[in-house]
């Protein structure tokens, strides 16, 4: 695409003085404790490491977060946020849905997003210390899961801060995504999750539903049909994304040739933020089917 790909004005800043109480760390904090069953217990921790926020986090670490959470019930029609307040907490979704609002300049206000189940969100002005960008609203009764602020700030958001950089470094160099802004490629290091396969393994498998694609982080893997190598990746190549952007199954196995590490999109944040680069990834899908025709 043009270089003017997706041109937007600069993101606002945000004084870090107005936030500074909340960026000092109290060395005495101890953070609260709401029990909960293992079967709970075991459905939150399988989110919270599907999140870039939390799957940096140490056992100990997340074992924290876990029993810092308490449960909140809203019936319908519930504003849980307000566009413009102060952040203090954020949430996960357990059951029900919940709508993303924006006021507009002129006072009307529209949907942006909608979450659902095992969804996470009010976690943007805990991790950038800024004021709410949307307003969150229930559609029906909800479940909802709270984290304050505080045992965020002391647990999570300095290795999430890290995090999300390293995942920002490793995408400028991804050559697909070199025309996308800056802040473009910040929303997909919000999204992306790391895997680890060993040498070996069959990453994704000919035939099988596509969920996610990847893109290859440290290592080298091959694609293969019928048993034969078509293609080879390294750093910063990408795979899987044939069968999100046809909707289609996937059209070959790769296989991990030495320990791969992977940075993984799944199928919905791949259309909503790789969808203007459809020109770009049909021209790689052109240069496969030429490669596995040789």
């Amino acid at each position: 695409p043009p270089s003017t790909y997706m041109k937007k004005g600069p993101r606002g800043s945000v004084s870090a003085e107005a936030y500074g109480e909340w960026n000092k760390k109290d060395d005495t904090f101890t953070p609260p404790v709401f029990a909960k069953s293992d079967e709970v217990t075991a459905r939150l921790k399988a989110i919270l490491q599907k999140s870039f926020m939390f799957s940096a986090l140490g056992a100990n670490e997340l074992g924290v977060i876990l029993g810092a959470m308490k449960d909140t019930t809203l019936e319908p029609k519930t504003r849980i946020i307000n566009q413009g307040d102060d952040g203090n907490c954020l949430y996960i979704i357990e059951e029900g849905c919940l709508d993303c609002i924006i006021k507009k300049p002129d006072g009307e206000e529209i949907v942006v997003k909608t979450c659902n189940v095992g969804d996470v969100f009010g976690e943007l002005a805990l991790l950038y210390n800024a004021p709410r960008a949307a307003s969150v609203e229930s559609r029906d009764k909800c479940v909802v899961w709270k984290l304050d602020r505080a045992t965020f700030s002391h647990i999570v958001k300095d290795a999430a801060v890290k995090k999300r950089e390293e995942y920002v470094q490793f995408l400028r160099g991804v050559e697909l995504l070199q025309s996308m802004e800056e802040h473009e490629r910040q929303k997909v290091a919000e999204v992306v999750k790391s895997e680890s396969f060993p040498a070996g393994t069959i990453i994704i498998s000919e035939g099988d539903a596509g969920d996610r694609a990847f893109f290859l982080e440290e290592g080298t893997a091959a694609a293969m049909k019928e048993g034969q190598k078509v293609m080879g990746y390294n750093k910063g190549d990408y795979f899987g994304e044939l069968a999100l952007l046809n909707d289609a199954p996937r059209a070959a196995s790769v296989q991990a040739e030495s320990d791969v590490v992977c940075v993984s999109l799944d199928r919905l944040s791949f259309k909503r933020l790789l969808g203007p680069l459809e020109k770009l990834l049909k021209g790689r899908a052109a240069q496969y089917s030429q490669a596995a025709s040789a």
